[in-house]
């Protein structure tokens, strides 16, 4: 059996910098037409300098692969100048939460103090993307976050708004319920509960935010992502980390997917019969949704083992060493 995917984009992808984003960029280049590229760098990506720099940086990166990067800016108190002047250089505007996961101590305070950016987006035409995630105890942060989408959907209904990385029932919902609401949802989150972290020994390379949940949310998400709903699209959050900042006291939250990404959708979709959807979920949604023509690129998937390497570098992706039913046998 076998798959062929065009122009797949992984709608949501941390690239990090120096050494980090010289090893882990062509790993996903290589499968990849596109990636949405997140800004929680350090320095954050927070003007329009460092954002053509960032960007300079990403394509030299990706060589000799064809990628297109879809670059965010850090969401902050903009003006309107430097949103017209940052908008032709990125996709759109990542709101962190402060404090909610790696490097978002810069983040948002209080949301309702940025209504006037919040407009100001809406005016231009700038997507909102958005780490929907409370300070409230962590099982109950994303359906918290929602009161928070619901204002925001409805104050500015021509403000398009992506739901990062959901992970709960309470948040697919939303998506039938504005049209102005997205989302992207990551592989892990589509296979792991949390008691695949913590309910033996911990798995720290199964450790993200926002963290696994419950198999009922794990289960809604799944069936979503199978049938391909038009509003939602495959973003990986594939967060890379060192091993000894994850497998230490204080692990850093992020779960590295990027280069297996595609073989584990294909095997997880043919398990249940959806190797059709594939194509939507991993290009055609998004592409409808941000208006995006990446480059023409063509993955072959076949249902040919695959053993997943123990580390890439100095990053452990997650399920090392374990086989999987499916592999990457083509790309042009």
């Amino acid at each position: 059996m076998k798959i062929t995917l065009h122009s797949p984009v992984d709608m949501h992808i941390h690239f990090r910098q120096d050494a980090m984003l010289s090893l882990v960029a062509p790993l996903s280049a290589q499968h990849f037409a596109g990636g949405v590229i997140m800004p929680n760098l350090i320095p954050p990506v927070n003007g329009v300098e460092r954002l053509q720099s960032y960007t300079a940086e990403v394509l030299e990166a990706v060589k000799p692969h064809a990628f297109e990067p879809y670059m965010t800016l850090f969401f902050r108190d903009y003006t309107e100048q430097e949103l017209a002047a940052a908008k032709p250089h990125m996709l759109g505007i990542k709101l962190y939460p402060a404090g909610a996961t790696t490097n978002s101590e810069a983040g948002v305070r209080e949301i309702g103090a940025m209504d006037r950016v919040f407009k100001m987006m809406e005016e231009q035409g700038i997507p909102l993307l958005v780490h929907g995630e409370t300070h409230g105890f962590v099982m109950d942060r994303e359906r918290e976050f929602c009161a928070i989408y619901r204002h925001l959907a409805t104050t500015y209904p021509n403000l398009q708004i992506t739901m990062e990385h959901i992970t709960t029932l309470d948040a697919l919902r939303l998506l039938d319920e504005f049209t102005n609401l997205r989302a992207t949802v990551t592989m892990h989150h589509l296979v792991i509960t949390l008691d695949d972290v913590v309910g033996g020994l911990m798995n720290p390379h199964l450790f993200c935010k926002p963290i696994a949940k419950r198999p009922e949310d794990r289960d809604a998400l799944l069936q979503a992502a199978l049938a391909a709903h038009p509003k939602l699209m495959m973003g990986s959050d594939s967060a890379p980390h060192p091993i000894d900042k994850k497998e230490c006291p204080g692990c850093a939250a992020g779960v590295f997917t990027a280069p297996i990404l595609l073989p584990l959708l294909a095997e997880l979709f043919a398990r249940h019969g959806a190797l059709d959807n594939l194509q939507a979920f991993t290009s055609d949604n998004a592409r409808r949704l941000y208006s995006i023509d990446p480059p023409p690129k063509r993955v072959v998937l076949e249902d040919i083992p695959m053993t997943i390497p123990a580390s890439y570098n100095t990053v452990v992706p997650m399920w090392a060493g374990r086989s999987i039913g499916w592999s990457v046998t083509e790309v042009v």
